[in-house]
């Protein structure tokens, strides 16, 4: 179906070497994408960044990405991001001023300069009227990259995060890039204790709780293997539909008696913004009143935005699973 080709995209809509005053360089490499395990995950919480920064940075820098080394010759003044988490990422750490046009999704931070610049199905012509000196993309459809480099514009190609170590790495890589190495990091060491905090927060009692996360009213959803399955297997939830995804997908579609069946004792919604999914409207499903979640009222709306993103909100959204877990006290 058209959808498992959509669903995983719209969710990602949804490497750096620094010369020093020597002539030396170093090089600070995103990892590529791949599913960690529950151990790997939560190692994340803790561990420090490994990344040097300067607080007076020096170019060139050669950034290396998931499509491979980029050099960036100078500190980039006309930033063009076709990925919604790099932009967001790029405001966070201090180079919003920098970025001159982002796609039509990158609707945060409010102030980012949205135009119609596609991701999906891109324009050459449009992305070079902005005159970048840098292009940060999710994919790159109709060998985008390609295009772009051609006419000597460095282009950092970052796939979607598997890991919370990817994002961290993706996120020091921007910094370093756009020349706030050192921001990057503390935003980095930030994401990393709110995220430990809510952990240890966690009754006994709440974990190994069941949950269903429906991306639209159709039950598309998440297992362990995606980036959001992973956040919510770190905070000691269990996924109803790892059991449902037979080939590995990781979005698969379930079916409505899959998931009766199932039975899950939370119920997070994050096509509420998009569809007007509820707790009423989840009730008034057939068969699904008399489920756990509904009965107890564990049914939550969540913001798809920061949920799909693997940028700084992520420590958001940890803390908003958190909270639900926390209020429900174990029971």
């Amino acid at each position: 179906m058209r959808i498992r080709t959509i669903v995983p995209l719209m969710l990602g809509v949804i490497m750096v070497a620094t010369a020093c005053g020597s002539g030396a360089s170093q090089t600070t490499t995103v990892p590529t994408t791949a599913t960690a395990t529950v151990d790997e995950v939560s190692s994340t919480t803790t561990a420090a960044s490994t990344s040097t920064t300067s607080s007076d940075p020096a170019f060139p820098v050669t950034v290396e990405v998931d499509s491979g080394p980029v050099t960036i010759d100078e500190m980039p003044t006309r930033i063009v991001s076709l990925s919604p988490t790099a932009t967001e990422t790029l405001f966070a750490v201090g180079a919003g001023d920098q970025v001159v046009a982002v796609d039509e999704y990158s609707y945060y931070p409010p102030e980012a300069p949205v135009t119609d610049l596609s991701g999906f199905t891109p324009n050459v012509e449009a992305i070079l009227s902005y005159s970048p000196d840098l292009l940060v993309i999710a994919g790159s459809p109709d060998d985008l990259q390609a295009a772009i480099e051609a006419v000597g514009i460095p282009v950092m190609l970052m796939d979607s995060a598997a890991t919370l170590d990817d994002a961290y790495a993706q996120i020091e890589a921007l910094g370093l890039a756009s020349g706030h190495g050192e921001e990057a990091s503390t935003l980095v060491a930030e994401m990393q204790d709110r995220i430990a905090a809510v952990v240890d927060s966690i009754p006994t009692g709440a974990a190994s709780m069941t949950f269903y996360h429906e991306l639209d009213p159709t039950f598309y959803t998440v297992t362990s293997q995606t980036f959001i399955g992973q956040i919510y297997q770190l905070l000691g939830l269990v996924n109803i539909a790892d059991d449902g995804d037979p080939d590995g997908y990781g979005f698969p579609q379930l079916s409505e008696e899959f998931i009766i069946n199932a039975d899950p004792d939370v119920i997070f919604l994050a096509d509420a913004q998009c569809c007007g999914a509820s707790r009423e409207t989840v009730a008034a499903r057939p068969g699904w009143s008399a489920m756990g979640a509904v009965t107890s009222g564990r049914v939550f709306p969540v913001d798809a935005d920061i949920a799909s993103r693997w940028g700084p909100r992520t420590a958001e959204f940890v803390e908003a699973v958190g909270a639900v877990m926390i209020g429900d006290g174990g029971g």
